[in-house]
């Protein structure tokens, strides 16, 4: 066994570290056949046994049981707590939402909270290190799957991306130096891609590198980063609050009305952004009815609240309009004579980059290892390896893409992309929620379903509505927003009324069903619509280029995965027919 395993052999007797076109391509092209597949694949939806069992073994070895609930805890806080607060608060305080910053990031933290009990009810019914992924091939079926599976590769290569040109940036603050000092410049590539940057390759390879290694060593090291991390932001509540003056926080608390407080929260919803990789973790995790609720909301509630403090802390201490908006923390610490703090503050977010950059790794390999298994990418990058328990070669593929990306590409490119991509994944985890609950494929009815769809459709539509008024023309009049409201408090209401709940969860479930999915849905689409419209033509790009992969090669795949059984039993009747004896003619 230990010869095995040093050669890179698990249980299925074949060598880890080997390069085939079977491993990437297994079945054979058959694009005559699309249109047929392409119906076939529409109606379909995976089985929670399927996601969080028979797809396992694609990965020839297993995933290694080794977390709690306190490890996933651990693992939410280092994923969220990143450059953002320390980046947005100072931007947001001074264009957008003035000393009603908190408010903004209690919005955000509110919309994001209700996210995570989506998230939380789905992890422990189907405990597959897919996410959100697997959620959506159960209940929605394999193209929302594959969209959302496309948006998370994307989210996946943009966010690292990001986060490491973050991290060279804050590396130059804390050696006193311009943020792009440490960056190379070549004025014949075109303006937002013609700063390049190795500092931040190195950097995702390295958090890699010991993601690779295993699970259980990361947790550990982001545990101990987090302890770190938290001393770091007693000691910004501290001293902030040690110069507090509330006078700072008049003449007027809201200075740009509500509106401002709105635009604020999205924009600082990045700072919430990583949770979702926590349930990645699940079948990871020894208890995961137990661990990834407790864990995961545990983590985002603490942590909307210590950025609450945060943001209210340096609006008392500067008035917003002296903020300085790219280095707010240490300009305000400067003023208070606190010179020296900026670089407590240049550490912190150093080390919530860090963080965040060893519990992306392991996340979107778990994304990655998943959408592999089923194929809809090629099943070589769903091989976990028999010593470290990781899936090694999905780890790489991320890790390649996002030093790429990151090596070229401006963090304001970056950013609305991620942002999209995230709300849009949310959005439709929370719809997940709402049909798992409402609809069981064989015992719910089509009367039944008819008033599932009709009102889940109102909350959508309405949700929709309320975010186009809001960055429309009539934006300060009341009857758009009285008339999508009723819509949405209508459509909610109809299902906790009269639409009839098929299913109960077996461990956990998210409270108050149909109410807070259809917030959820509501305040991901409301914090979409803040977006601009480059971040929408990006995402429609991305999205048609992955609906081209999909219908060339995906549906495939994932056809021939799928009617893999039938066809294995159809062939076991055929052999049984062959070889039954040929009836004898009676003399």
């Amino acid at each position: 066994m230990a010869t095995a395993a040093a050669a890179g052999e698990g249980g299925s007797g074949r060598r880890y570290w080997r390069w085939s076109k079977a491993d990437f391509f297994p079945e054979p092209s058959a694009l005559t056949a699309t249109v047929p597949r392409l119906v076939d694949r529409v109606g379909s939806r995976s089985s929670e046994a399927a996601e969080a069992g028979t797809l396992r073994a694609v990965s020839e070895n297993p995933l290694r049981r080794c977390l709690s609930w306190l490890d996933l805890a651990f693992l939410g806080f280092g994923s969220v707590v990143g450059s953002g607060v320390f980046v947005l608060t100072g931007q947001e305080a001074r264009f957008d939402a003035g000393p009603a910053i908190p408010l903004a990031y209690a919005a955000a933290g509110f919309s994001a909270l209700l996210s995570s009990f989506c998230y939380a009810e789905l992890a422990t019914e189907i405990p597959s290190a897919g996410g959100s992924f697997s959620y959506l091939r159960v209940e929605l079926g394999d193209i929302a799957a594959f969209l959302a599976a496309g948006n998370i590769l994307l989210e996946a290569v943009v966010g690292a991306a990001g986060l490491g040109r973050s991290w060279t940036s804050y590396l130059a603050a804390l050696l006193g130096r311009d943020t792009d000092s440490l960056r190379i410049h070549v004025p014949a590539l075109a303006e937002g891609f013609n700063l390049l940057d190795p500092i931040a390759v190195v950097v995702l390879v390295s958090t890699s590198a010991v993601a690779m290694s295993g699970a259980r060593l990361t947790s550990t090291l982001n545990s101990l980063a987090s302890v770190v991390g938290i001393a770091i932001i007693a000691f910004v509540l501290a001293a902030g609050f040690s110069h507090f003056d509330a006078g700072n926080l008049a003449p007027s608390f809201f200075p740009f009305g509500a509106a401002g407080v709105f635009r604020a929260a999205g924009v600082v919803y990045w700072s919430y952004t990583g949770f979702d990789m926590v349930a990645t973790m699940a079948e990871e995790t020894k208890n995961p009815g137990r661990d990834v609720p407790l864990g995961l909301i545990s983590s985002m509630s603490s942590i909307t609240v210590v950025y609450c403090l945060m943001s209210l802390a340096l609006v008392g201490m500067q008035r917003y309009t002296e903020i300085d908006a790219n280095a707010a923390y240490s300009v305000a610490f400067a003023a208070a004579g606190m010179r020296w703090a900026r670089y407590v503050v240049a550490l912190g977010a150093l080390k919530g980059m860090t963080s965040g950059l060893l519990v992306g790794a392991l996340g979107q390999a778990r994304y990655t290892t998943q959408i592999a298994r089923t194929h809809m990418i090629p099943p070589y990058f769903a091989l976990v390896h028999p010593t470290t328990g990781t899936p090694i070669y999905a780890t790489v593929a991320v890790t390649l893409g996002a030093a790429c990306v990151a090596l070229f590409s401006s963090l304001d490119v970056l950013a609305s992309v991620s942002s999209i991509s995230t709300l849009f994944i949310f959005a439709l985890v929370a719809v997940a929620l709402l049909v798992r609950r409402y609809h069981v494929a064989g015992a719910t009815t089509p009367g039944q379903l008819r008033t599932f769809l009709a009102f889940l459709a109102l909350v959508v539509l309405s949700s929709i509505g309320v975010s186009a008024y809001y960055n429309s023309r009539y934006a300060r009049r009341w009857p758009g927003y009285a008339a999508f409201g009723c819509g949405w408090a209508a459509g909610a209401a109809g299902l906790a009324a009269c639409a009839e709940k098929q299913r109960a969860p077996r461990v956990y479930g998210a409270p108050l069903v149909p109410w807070l999915p259809a917030m959820s849905i509501a305040t991901n689409l409301f914090l979409m619509g803040s977006l601009g419209t480059a971040a929408y033509a990006r995402f429609g790009i991305c999205t048609a280029a992955m609906l081209v992969y999909y219908v060339l090669f995906g549906v495939h795949a994932t056809y021939d995965v799928a009617h893999a059984d039938d066809a294995a039993a159809d062939n076991l009747e055929h052999g049984k027919i062959a070889a039954a004896p040929a009836p004898t003619t009676p003399a």
